[in-house]
């Protein structure tokens, strides 16, 4: 005769062990969410910028991930404002109507022609695709151009390569912010997604591409943000590239100004949007790498976080305090 022990093993279904692993698996995933209840009560009701871009924005996965991370973030209390570019996709719809792309000193040259290009791209397609994304989960989000209600305000800027100044045509730099627009949108509860154009200063009837990392940086200063969070294509900053072994997970913004010059030329204008934003008042910037899904949710509510963090040199609430790291 079988004893109980045994009848209960022989008993035993696909359906019944399936149970067993989730509630052996259930203490890890209450512990997970414990460990977001520090960053939950730190950033409730408080106003966050993430500038959208890389791979990110070419992959289904990752933009699927990127969408319900904007709608968790919005239903944990947070206020997300999305700011995006659009490079890549760019490029493409310049090459399929016959249009030269031509960069100097790693700076899209902006002709009028292009520059309607870019607007549609911009607006007319990613913006409402990040959007309807995030729309899926409910009626959340809403779509801003930065040439919307005085929202950016732009000056064309050249470059100097080799000591010789260069013209880049209709690019430029933001040089002021009425947040309002992006006020109004987050008061009604919703998500704003910006892009990232703007009217320029100097001749209103034009309008220019301007860099969506200092975009984010401006904005995030100008809303008050508690932080600052670019996706990028790499795990982080690193000090001695290409030594993997050197990445950075947290840095003070004097140090980072220090460091800047040496960086390879991509993660230039990443950091030193980090470093404006910090230095312009927003207690936190990062960057993380939008590779991984769900990379916002790990760096926000998570005491390890990933990627590079950046805080003002000043500032006494560092990420040393999560776990000491």
């Amino acid at each position: 005769m079988r004893t109980r022990a045994e009848a209960a093993v022989s008993e035993d279904t696909p359906t019944t062990a399936k149970s067993r692993a989730e509630r052996d698996a259930a203490p890890a995933k209450a512990a997970t969410l414990i460990e977001a209840l520090p960053w939950l009560q730190s950033f409730h009701a408080r106003t966050m910028v993430i500038k959208f871009g890389g791979n990110a924005m070419v992959s289904e996965e990752l933009q699927r991930s990127f969408a319900q991370d904007m709608v968790y973030l919005r239903y944990a209390g947070i206020r997300p404002v999305v700011v995006h570019g659009g490079g890549p996709q760019i490029s493409r719809m310049l090459d399929r109507l016959g249009i030269a792309s031509e960069f100097r000193g790693g700076y899209r040259v902006t002709s009028p022609e292009a520059m309607e290009v870019v607007r549609m791209v911009l607006t007319g397609s990613i913006s409402r695709d990040i959007v309807r994304r995030i729309n899926e989960h409910g009626p959340l989000a809403a779509g801003i151009s930065g040439e919307d209600a005085g929202l950016f305000v732009g000056r064309r800027r050249g470059v100097v390569i080799d000591g010789e100044e260069h013209d880049l045509g209709l690019v430029g730099d933001v040089i002021a912010v009425d947040p309002a627009a992006v006020l109004a949108q987050l008061e009604a509860g919703r998500i704003p997604v910006v892009s990232s154009i703007a009217p320029d200063a100097d001749d209103p009837t034009q309008s220019l591409n301007v860099n969506a990392d200092a975009a984010a940086a401006a904005l995030a200063v100008a809303l008050g943000a508690e932080k600052l969070v670019v996706l990028t294509d790499v795990a982080g900053l690193y000090s001695d590239w290409p030594d993997r072994e050197s990445l950075v997970s947290h840095i003070r913004s004097d140090d980072l100004a220090a460091l800047l010059p040496s960086l390879e030329s991509g993660m230039i204008p990443k950091m030193t949007a980090c470093l404006d934003a910090v230095r312009g008042g927003v207690p936190k910037a990062a960057i993380i790498d939008g590779r991984i899904p769900h990379s916002i949710l790990l760096e926000v509510f998570t005491s390890e976080g990933i990627g590079t963090e950046v805080v003002a040199s000043l500032d006494p609430r560092d990420r040393e305090r999560r776990s000491g790291r």
